[in-house]
């Protein structure tokens, strides 16, 4: 059955918030930024053209981003930069839609034959600032992450149905294909585990010891699998989260890490961009750096103790959601390493730095940091930040439609002044909301987070 639900939800902004800034941050913002918004005209990326991936092939570095239209489902458009800052090509139609029953394929968006057909959840009635789940999205193929290995560019990426737990998915296409524009991609699978929330993959480019290497992210930490090969089925094999990277108690990352762009080989390491956020800040994701062993890439060689950037500017600020920055690819050219991110899920940023200074910083932290921690596969996932002890806080889910205990609850602050807690769903992994009363149950309740 086709829902045809109208949606009514609008743009939401805030002004960039007046931050003390420590430190001068390690990526430069390009000044035209963001280099990629949406498109009014187009109807597949009229709301939202974020979250890139990239690679570097024949002298042009190559796009792929997440695009939201009048439909709110998830596509992925092309783009293509000779300098990697100034865009010398976009395609105006998608080059990735959803083929499949779990990459939302049942959901319908506008074509030449349909143009007034719409999808949004029924949740699309809900108030309250994180109505929107996985993005700002109700299904489709999101966040791209791009790796080239031999002849063939493979594509991991999250699927999203509408209903089920967003789960990575994997396909590939040969170089010469990509090259040409001509879109003769493999047959999606999906290669996370049912029931859980696992996003942010990519794919090591080289292979370690005759075995292929993912990262991934089960709440809260970076997973890595070693696998024999790329061909999953679909149906029995899963990544299983053989190591994990976690998130660091006293720092900045503390609550959650992800990967975000693919490691680049560098002479000092694996140059690992990822994102995170922490427990003082949680509605903020800012973008970190840290270097892995070219043997052994589930071994952190060096982390730098500060993000290399934060959402400051006012694109990153003045979108779907205010101060989000979501690294999804990254390139060196020449000397220089570009970064390339989302800004406040509505547009695509890049910000950069000369590669040398870059890796300096880095090998000038270098020291005996925690390495990847081995983690049975039953246990995947299980192993949170505890930052609160309250025995039982409830909510209501809106992906769920129940009432279930908050997992990490923290104490926050609504844009209106409201004191709140915030949490995410134990079941399905959306943040979920408890507006405080005054009262004095709430008001001990709040002093224990």
């Amino acid at each position: 059955m086709v829902r045809t639900i109208v949606s009514k939800r609008k743009m939401k902004t805030a002004p960039v918030p007046e931050r003390k800034i420590e430190a001068v941050p390690i990526l430069e913002r390009f000044d035209g930024n963001p280099i990629l918004e949406p498109q009014p005209t187009h109807w597949w990326e009229s709301k939202a053209a974020f979250n890139p991936g990239a690679i570097y092939e024949q002298g042009k570095v190559h796009i792929v981003y997440r695009a939201i239209g009048d439909s709110d489902v998830s596509v992925l458009g092309y783009a293509s930069s000779i300098d990697g800052f100034h865009i010398d090509e976009r395609l105006d139609k998608p080059i990735y839609v959803p083929r499949e029953p779990f990459e939302g394929a049942g959901l319908v968006y506008p074509t030449a034959s349909n143009p007034q057909v719409t999808y949004v959840s029924a949740e699309d009635d809900e108030e309250g600032e994180e109505d929107y789940v996985s993005g700002g999205g109700w299904g489709g193929c999101e966040d791209p992450r791009l790796t080239k290995i031999d002849d063939r560019v493979f594509m991991a990426y999250v699927a999203f149905d509408g209903y089920n737990p967003p789960r990575v998915a994997l396909t590939s296409i040969h170089i010469d294909d990509f090259l040409a524009r001509n879109w003769q991609w493999k047959k999606p699978v999906l290669i996370s585990p049912p029931g859980l929330v696992d996003k942010n993959a990519c794919i090591l480019p080289e292979k370690i010891k005759s075995k292929y290497v993912i990262y991934h992210r089960i709440f809260p930490d970076i997973l890595i699998d070693f696998v024999d090969d790329l061909d999953f089925d679909g149906t029995s094999r899963w990544l299983k989260g053989e190591f994990k990277i976690r998130p660091r108690k006293a720092y900045w990352d503390s609550r959650k890490v992800g990967a975000g762009a693919p490691p680049i080989k560098t002479k000092d390491g694996w140059l690992f961009i990822y994102q995170a956020v922490g427990e003082r800040d949680p509605s903020r994701y800012k973008i970190g750096a840290m270097l892995l062993d070219l043997k052994d890439p589930v071994k952190v060689l060096a982390r730098l103790e500060e993000p290399i950037l934060e959402p400051q500017a006012s694109y990153e600020n003045e979108g779907w959601k205010t101060g989000v920055i979501y690294p999804c690819g990254a390139v060196v050219i020449k000397d220089r390493l570009l970064v390339y991110y989302g800004g406040a899920d509505k547009v695509t940023c890049v910000a950069s730095a000369k590669l040398e200074e870059f890796l300096g910083r880095l090998v000038g932290v270098r020291e005996a940091v925690p390495s990847a921690l081995g983690a049975p596969p039953a246990a995947v996932g299980i192993t949170p930040v505890t930052p609160v002890k309250v025995k039982r806080i409830t909510a209501y889910c809106v992906k769920c439609r129940a009432k279930r205990e908050m997992k990490n609850p923290v104490a926050i602050t609504m844009k209106n002044g409201r004191p709140a807690i915030q949490g995410i769903c134990p079941r399905c992994g959306t943040k979920m909301f408890r507006i405080m009363k005054a009262g004095k149950n709430e008001h001990h309740m709040l002093q224990t987070l």
